[in-house]
């Protein structure tokens, strides 16, 4: 008999197969995670959201600085609909890229560790996102 087997036997014969059962589904609609958790889950959607942006912004910015008319043919793509979605989308993930690595790095530096800080600097990421958003939206808008 081999090492897993035995080990197997051991662990049903002195009862330590009962602690060890493992989830079979785990519902992560259900799991509740607290503030930090949602601003550090987001920091990485938002880097992998800028990181598949690149190849499409080096080609419009590529495009632009051909000539006059495909400048203006890059201004037409960008004043679609879907692509001014798409712009505000990329607005938040810069944003909150932004501001959620500087908390990363004062959390690294032991500033806002604690529970208590770090749900103060989870909010306060949130909110500075949101009204840089709001500040850019209305710029470009006027």
């Amino acid at each position: 008999m081999g090492y897993a087997a035995n080990y197997c036997a051991f662990r049903y014969q002195f009862g330590l197969a009962m602690f060890n059962q493992r989830p079979v589904y785990l519902n992560l609609l259900k799991i509740r995670l607290p503030i930090p958790g949602i601003v550090s889950f987001a920091h990485r959607i938002t880097g992998v959201l800028l990181f598949l942006f690149l190849p499409f912004a080096v080609f419009l910015l590529g495009l632009s600085i051909e000539s006059e008319e495909s400048f203006s043919r890059v201004q037409q793509i960008l004043n679609q609909p879907f692509m001014q979605l798409l712009q505000i989308i990329l607005l938040w993930s810069i944003a909150h890229h932004f501001f959620a690595g500087i908390r990363f790095l004062l959390i690294d530096a032991e500033i806002g560790v604690e529970k208590s800080q770090a749900r103060i600097g989870a909010w306060l990421v949130l909110l500075a996102e949101v009204l840089t958003l709001f500040i850019l939206i209305f710029v470009i808008a006027l």
